[in-house]
């Protein structure tokens, strides 16, 4: 497969600015690769398709948030920095994207908040956007992370076009959000509401909850033809034994296994033992998934719908068969369905 493959004309008006009202009241798409068939339902309809003992695996990771404004001393410029990944807790040390990126050179320095409570200091160039930053700030560790959590917003994609709003702090997170790490949210969680999740539990579906958390490297663009010399950044995975025994023991019994989300799917597609079940781990991956892909695991799968040339696409591609994905996002275009983010989602089965 190649990466033209992968291009389609996607009109600027289905990207989602906002979620729907309610988050289990976003269309779905149900696409049987059996059948060959495709279905317009609501969200709220996926109950309908998981009966008792089957399972679904979450992405438990927790958005912070990450993109801080800052102004660079002496000439007070504003500049956007988006927090990644923290490299060192102890020096508080960050690896950052800043925009714009050309202002920003080692030894710089840049001051956070009205009163100026927190300062960074540039120490390395990473990338031609990407920064190493030293946080400079009086107080202990637990005070320092909730002055970031105070002066952040939350990272909602760069195509929406609006200011962030306090809804958004609430809607860009899945309710079962636990573990903090992620820059953006495992989008396919996002339908899940309380009440769902809870009609699911008494139906008799097992929820098993695997950590990845998701950086910006899942939305990079794939700059090359030759879908085998992308490479992936890394995303720190934590899989434990209790989330296995849940899979494993569905596995055996040949119940439905649902990853809910590509980031879900990809977190277990990179811990599989010879014998195709699912093995603890904890670390970082840097899996990439498009065609063609023998997936060991998961038997179904939701998702939202992709960006033209994602890596996202490509692994929906590897799991549905590249012509019926096709057939599905004309479809999807056709009917209106709302992309990306804040937009609908799709059932594979």
């Amino acid at each position: 497969m190649k990466l033209s493959h992968f291009q389609f004309d996607l009109p600027k008006e289905l990207l989602a600015e906002f979620p729907a009202e309610n988050r289990d009241e976003a269309r779905l798409m149900v696409i049987d690769r059996k059948k060959q068939t495709i279905e317009h339902k609501m969200f709220k309809d996926v109950i309908d398709y998981f009966d008792d003992g089957d399972v679904m695996i979450l992405n438990n990771t927790k958005v912070f948030p990450a993109r801080l404004y800052g102004n660079k001393e002496k000439t007070g410029a504003r500049i956007e920095v988006f927090l990644l990944r923290e490299l060192n807790a102890e020096q508080r040390l960050w690896d950052v994207l800043v925009d714009p990126a050309r202002k920003i050179r080692i030894g710089n320095k840049l001051y956070f908040g009205d009163d100026d409570s927190l300062v960074a200091e540039v120490i390395d160039n990473t990338t031609s956007r990407g920064r190493t930053l030293r946080f400079l700030y009086d107080g202990s560790y637990e005070e320092f992370r909730n002055k970031l959590t105070e002066l952040g917003e939350t990272p909602i994609p760069k195509y929406i076009n609006r200011e962030v709003t306090p809804e958004d702090a609430e809607r860009y997170q899945t309710i079962y959000a636990k573990e903090e790490g992620a820059v953006a949210a495992p989008t396919a969680g996002l339908h899940f509401s309380k009440h769902l999740l809870k009609k699911l539990e008494i139906k008799g579906v097992n929820f098993a909850e695997v950590t990845l958390h998701v950086g910006l490297g899942t939305f990079n663009p794939v700059e090359v033809e030759d879908l085998s010399k992308h490479k992936m950044d890394s995303e720190e995975l934590k899989i434990t034994q209790e989330a296995c025994d849940i899979v494993n023991e569905a596995k055996v019994k040949r119940k439905r296994i649902c990853a809910v989300g590509t980031t879900s799917m990809r977190a277990i597609e990179s811990s599989v033992s010879s014998h195709n079940t699912l093995n603890p781990f904890e670390g970082w991956t840097n899996k990439f998934i498009f065609p063609p892909h023998d997936f060991s695991v998961a038997t179904c799968m939701i998702t939202n719908f992709h960006t033209p040339k994602s890596t996202l696409l490509m692994m929906i591609s590897a799991f549905c068969g590249h012509d019926l994905m096709k057939k599905a996002y004309e479809e999807a275009i056709k009917e209106k369905y709302k992309f990306y983010s804040y937009g609908d989602a799709m059932l594979i089965i």
